[in-house]
């Protein structure tokens, strides 16, 4: 059911997805094509927003903000996954993998490659900040509107 706390969490979780994106682009090699690696972030961020801070709204204001810190790992955990699993598929397809179970276990791997795009202080402090206040607006957001 649609809730005014679930749209605000969507929007800002999705902000914030693409706000970090725009962060990380420039830490990758010269030459990379990311194509719509933003936009599909925030798409990621938007659905964990409603999901997760969204639907879980209207609690105590300490629920809030371990709701947003949720939120916030979980899109990026969400996004590494999603993007090492479309890199391995592309690499599948030029027969990089021996069989399929090797295939999925490079996704792991991938994941922990491109971890270390997120594991910096500047983008660690963005997530934990936007994660902190997305959860606080959005039990605002809960209590004050229905």
């Amino acid at each position: 059911m649609p809730t005014a706390a679930k749209l605000v969490a969507a929007a800002l979780f999705a902000a914030l997805a693409w706000w970090v994106s725009q962060m990380v682009e420039p830490m990758f090699p010269e030459g990379t094509d990311l194509g719509r690696f933003a936009e599909y972030n925030g798409l990621i961020g938007l659905v964990i927003g409603w999901r997760v801070a969204g639907a879980r709204a209207r609690t105590t204001w300490p629920n809030a903000v371990a709701h947003g810190l949720t939120s916030a790992f979980g899109m990026t955990l969400m996004a590494l996954f999603l993007h090492s699993t479309a890199l391995m598929l592309s690499q599948s397809f030029r027969k990089v993998y021996e069989g399929p179970v090797e295939a999925v276990v490079d996704v792991v791997r991938l994941m922990v490659g491109n971890a270390h795009f997120v594991v910096t202080p500047t983008i660690m402090a963005t997530l934990v900040a936007g994660g902190i206040l997305g959860g606080l607006v959005t039990e605002w957001v809960a209590r004050n509107y229905r």
